[in-house]
C-alpha cells in the first residue's frame, strides 16, 4: 500500500474489535484508528483513545457520554465523543476513513454497516447479521454506493481466498467452482446429546475448546447457530444456491474452510484459530502482512478428523436451509428469534436446549413477507423479536 488507510472500526470493545486492534498496533505505518465505537464498555473505549487517538469515539447513550466526556478529554484531546445510533452513522462514514471494521455484534449493526457500504466505503464484513437480515438489499447498496465488500468470518475469509477470480466483485461461485464447504467445530457441545443438554450454564456454552470470543457468538457456536447464519451468509457473499453450501464439521479449526471444483479438487484455507488472521488479510489486502500469530505446525497439529453434521442435533442447520427456501422476512425472523431466545438463556431465564425451540415457534408463528427496502425487514426484526419474548414468557424454567 502506498498510503496510509483510514479505519472505523465499529464495535471496538468485543472480540473483533481487539483483534483488529491488535493488527493496527503492529502497523502503525499502514493503518490510522480514524474512529472507534463501543455501546457499553466504558473503560475499554477510553484506553483506545488513550492508545490510538482517534478523531471520533462513540457511545451508546447520554450518560456514558456524561461519564466519558471529561476522562477521554483527559487522555486525548483530539477525540470528539458522540453517543447514539445517528453518530454510530458518523463513525461508519467518516470522511477519513475509507475503510470501515463492521465488527458490532447482531442487528444492531445493520444500520451502520449499510452506512458504510452507501458511502462507498471497503467495508470489512464481521458483523453476518447485515447479510442475514438485508441479503440482496444489502448487496444492492453495496453495488450502488460503489463499496468494496471483504469477509472476516474465518469460514467466508477463507472461501474467499480459495475462489477464483481477481478481486471481491468477481469472488462468487461459478467458474468451474461445485460447491462450498463451509468448516464448523461443533463447539463445546459436540459429542453430547441433546439429552445431556439439560442443566447447561452460560459459563459452560461459552467455554468453547478452541475460539475465544464475546458470549453472544460462543452461545452461537454452542448451537450451531452461527454456521446456520453462515450458510445464509454465505448464499449472498458468494452467489451461491443453498444446495452449493455444505457445513463439514472439524473440530480442530485448522482448516477454515473449503472450494470444491468440478475436476474433483479441493482448496483449503489453512491456520491458526485466530481472527487476526482473516483481519489482517482483508485490511491489507490484496498484500499480505504479518498479522502476529503464531505459525501453523501441521506436525504438531498431527491429525485432522472430519464428519457429517448432524441436523437431528442442531436443528439450527436445517432451519438455515428451510429459511433460504421461504425467502422474503424468513432470515430476518430467524435471526431475530435466535438473538432474543439467547440473551434470555443469558440472563438465565431460557434453558440452553429450548433455545432452538424458540427459534422454531416464531418461524412457526410468521409467515415470511416481503422485503423490499430496509424498512421491511427491520419491521419484521422487531415483529419476531416481540413474538420470540411473548414465547419465552410463558416458558417454565425447567
Amino acid at each position: 500500500m502506498s498510503m496510509t488507510r483510514g479505519v472505523s472500526l465499529l464495535g471496538a470493545s468485543g472480540s473483533i474489535g481487539a483483534s483488529t486492534l491488535s493488527v493496527l498496533r503492529q502497523h502503525p505505518d499502514r493503518f490510522r484508528l480514524v474512529s472507534a465505537t463501543a455501546q457499553s464498555r466504558s473503560d475499554q473505549l477510553v484506553s483506545i483513545c488513550a492508545e490510538f487517538k482517534p478523531l471520533l469515539a462513540v457511545c451508546g447513550t447520554a450518560e456514558q457520554a456524561h461519564a466519558l466526556a471529561g476522562r477521554i478529554r483527559a487522555v486525548s484531546a483530539q477525540t470528539e465523543l458522540a453517543y447514539g445510533a445517528a453518530a454510530l452513522e458518523r463513525a461508519a462514514c467518516h470522511p477519513q476513513a475509507d475503510t470501515v471494521m463492521a465488527a458490532i455484534v447482531g442487528g444492531a449493526g445493520l444500520a451502520p454497516t449499510l452506512a458504510a457500504v452507501r458511502a462507498g466505503k471497503r467495508v470489512l464484513l464481521a458483523n453476518k447479521e447485515a447479510l442475514v437480515l438485508a441479503g440482496q438489499l444489502f448487496l444492492d447498496a453495496v453495488k450502488s454506493g460503489g463499496a468494496t465488500l471483504l469477509p472476516i468470518d474465518s469460514e467466508h475469509n477463507a472461501v474467499f481466498q480459495c475462489l477464483p477470480g481477481t478481486g471481491p466483485g468477481s469472488r462468487v461461485i461459478g467458474k468451474g467452482v461445485r460447491r462450498i464447504l463451509l468448516t464448523g467445530s461443533g463447539g463445546p457441545f459436540r459429542t453430547r446429546s441433546r439429552a445431556e443438554l439439560t442443566g447447561v450454564t452460560p459459563e459452560q456454552a461459552c467455554a468453547h475448546p478452541i475460539w475465544r470470543m464475546g458470549q453472544k457468538i460462543s452461545v452461537d457456536s454452542a448451537t450451531m447457530m452461527n454456521k446456520a447464519l453462515e450458510i445464509i451468509e454465505a448464499r449472498w457473499l458468494f452467489d451461491a444456491k443453498a444446495e452449493q453450501i455444505h457445513v463439514v464439521m472439524h473440530p480442530q479449526s485448522v482448516i477454515h474452510s473449503m472450494v470444491e471444483y468440478d475436476d474433483g479438487s479441493v482448496l483449503a484455507q489453512l491456520g491458526q484459530p485466530d481472527m487476526r488472521t482473516p483481519i489482517a488479510h482483508a485490511l491489507a489486502h490484496p498484500d499480505r502482512i504479518d498479522a502476529g500469530v503464531e505459525r501453523l505446525n501441521l506436525p504438531a497439529v498431527g491429525t485432522l478428523t472430519f464428519a457429517e453434521p448432524d441436523f437431528e442435533r442442531f436443528p439450527a442447520l436445517r432451519m438455515a436451509y428451510e429459511v433460504l427456501a421461504a425467502g422474503g422476512s424468513a432470515a430476518a425472523t430467524f435471526n431475530a428469534a435466535n438473538e432474543v431466545a439467547v440473551a434470555a438463556f443469558l440472563a438465565q431465564r431460557l434453558p440452553f436446549a429450548a433455545i432452538e425451540s424458540v427459534i422454531e415457534a416464531v418461524l412457526q408463528k410468521i409467515s415470511p413477507g416481503a422485503v423490499s427496502d430496509i424498512e421491511q425487514t427491520l419491521a419484521a426484526d422487531a415483529l419476531a423479536r416481540r413474538v420470540a419474548q411473548a414465547h419465552i414468557d410463558q416458558v417454565a424454567f425447567a
